[in-house]
């Protein structure tokens, strides 16, 4: 049997593999932040003019600078922010696809897929972290990177001592944010645990809610939501704290540098520590300078540490997003990308299997291979016991599971990769629990499939047996998992589903009168009989009435074929 390569399902940025070279937005940003370098000088310019009494003689001069770069600047910070957010916002985007595209190649009936709600809170809660860790985290961290040596350099070419006493309070700053930002990147990867597991619990209990209350257990649900969600607000609360305390620990390493810095400028230019510049005592320009540059080196700083929860909250997104995207130990959906042309040929379709394997669990012992025939048109039960793996079987002629071993063969042709795709245009599956969506019966019906008309739902619901059905009350919309339709209802929903899939020559039913009464499921056996006329119809079943009414039982397990 054809192997299906899963490895592309893995192909999903990791956060090391994020861009590391600094993006066009976050080149932007450094710019705005650089632009305040020539700022700071012509106001210093304007200080030390009015201090030698010459104000107004480059008064014009000096406010147009000003308005020049302040514009410029504005213009820079503006557009590096769009351009970092739009770039954020595709990288999210490709990272759900990636995701998504995993979630499609494995198979829908692996027991091992991760819990819907836990998908559902990785891919919209949690994938939105990454936002703002793309947009405000990297660019800070770029600005640190490029802007503060800058300004250290240009701090130094006018006072060296001062320069010194900012690379000494520096590297206490990034020491504490790495021990920080550790203890960070712990407490945000719990709180995305306890989140996606919050989720999933309550999306759960919500779908299962008339049971619960049927039952009175509602109260017990919501038990173990309060304690789910004190957990939550115990990790957030940990996240918070751990923020608090690194812009806390900044603001004051912070505030201590650039007083040290003006306490210098103070006493050197007072006389009292004339050393310190190169050769000669600082104009008051050059000190206003330097003034308005120490802030500003803190200031990359503190805009880094302001972030640290995000850029922790960033990874541990796509953490989940990168587990999820891993396709190691489940079970793959063969041929699930593929994308050959495909031909709708109408017509029954053959099936031979020889020596295929059925594996009911994963690890657990492989059934006694199954070779059968049936010939197109054929009608034909699938006959085993409750647990047997005709379930399993079924899914592997749907190619909803792969194949341990064997070879499934479709018109005499070897199914593989490249077969798989007309196979499915070609094929209806209706399994045990068929799901109902919230919304229209016509949507329901459709499933959004491309070619299938008004006419064609009317007529498909005719032949299922609903027309008087839906005609006779308001059901422009089923409620959620199809609240209001009973058991057979539901069954007969699915066949409509089938029936509208007009050139599908392959029906594959499985346990269609399973918890029915027996008038009900007599009136679906006949209906499915005879809305599968001229189609090859298989059908799993422990019913020996739905047996009775096919053309001939395969009983699996057994080395002969039975008539009935």
């Amino acid at each position: 049997m054809h192997r299906f390569d899963t490895s592309s399902a893995a192909r999903v940025v990791s956060p090391q593999q994020l861009p590391r070279r600094v993006q066009p937005g976050s080149v932007w940003l450094v710019l705005a932040s650089l632009l305040w370098l020539p700022q700071a000088a012509v106001i210093a310019w304007a200080v030390q003019c009015f201090a030698q009494d010459q104000a107004l003689q480059y008064l014009g001069v000096q406010v147009l600078a000003l308005a020049a770069l302040g514009v410029a600047r504005a213009w820079c910070e503006s557009r590096g922010i769009r351009v970092t957010y739009v770039h954020a916002r595709r990288q999210v985007s490709q990272l759900r696809q990636h995701v998504m595209q995993a979630v499609v190649q494995t198979s829908p009936l692996d027991r091992q897929r991760a819990a819907s709600g836990w998908v559902a809170s990785a891919l919209a809660e949690q994938a939105e972290a990454i936002v703002p860790w793309l947009s405000r985290y990297q660019p800070a961290m770029w600005r640190v990177m490029l802007v503060a040596p800058l300004i250290v350099i240009a701090v130094a070419s006018q006072s060296w001592l001062a320069a010194l006493i900012l690379l000494c309070a520096a590297p206490l700053i990034p020491l504490f944010m790495a021990i920080v930002g550790w203890r960070a990147k712990a407490a945000s990867d719990a709180q995305m645990v306890e989140l996606g597991q919050m989720n999933a619990f309550l999306l759960d209990r919500l779908r299962g809610l008339p049971t619960l209350r049927a039952l009175h257990a509602v109260s017990h649900m919501a038990q173990r939501l309060q304690v789910h969600a004190e957990s939550l607000r115990e990790r957030t609360m940990r996240v918070l704290r751990i923020a608090f305390l690194s812009s806390a620990i900044l603001e004051l390493f912070s505030a201590l540098g650039v007083a040290m810095v003006a306490m210098y400028i103070g006493f050197h230019l007072l006389g009292n520590l004339p050393f310190g510049a190169w050769g000669e005592k600082l104009s008051i320009g050059q000190a206003m300078w330097v003034l308005m540059l120490a802030p500003c080196f803190f200031d990359t700083l503190r805009e880094l540490s302001a972030v640290l929860n995000v850029s922790a909250a960033g990874q541990a997104a796509q953490q989940a997003l990168q587990t999820l995207a891993q396709a190691q130990g489940r079970v793959p959906l063969p041929a699930a990308l593929a994308t050959a042309p495909v031909k709708t040929n109408p017509g029954a379709l053959a099936l031979q299997a020889c020596n295929l394997q059925v594996q009911v669990d994963a690890g657990a012992p492989l059934l006694p291979a199954v070779n059968m025939q049936i010939a197109a048109g054929e009608h034909v039960a699938i006959w085993a016991p409750s647990g047997a793996g005709k379930s399993v079987l079924l899914a592997q002629l749907a190619g909803l599971l792969p194949v341990p071993s064997g070879q499934l063969l479709v018109d005499g042709l070897p199914v593989d990769a490249a077969l798989w795709p007309q196979l499915r245009a070609r094929m209806a599956w209706m399994g045990q629990q068929s799901h109902v969506f919230a919304g229209s019966v016509e949507l329901n019906v459709a499933l959004g499939r491309t070619g299938v008309q008004r006419d064609d739902i009317a007529q498909a619901l005719q032949q299922a047996g609903l027309g008087q059905t839906f005609a006779q009350r308001d059901s422009r919309s089923l409620g959620e998992g199809g609240q209001g339709l009973s058991g057979g209802e539901a069954v007969r929903l699915a066949l409509a589903r089938m029936a509208v899939q007009q050139h599908a020559g392959l029906w594959l039913v499985d346990e269609p009168t399973a918890h029915l009464d027996p008038t009900t499921a007599r009136q679906v056996m006949h209906s499915l009989r005879a809305m599968a006329a001229g189609k090859t119809l298989v059908v799993a079943t422990h019913d020996p009435a739905l047996a009775t009414l096919m053309d001939r039982t395969i009983y699996l397990g057994a080395e002969q074929e039975v008539l009935p």
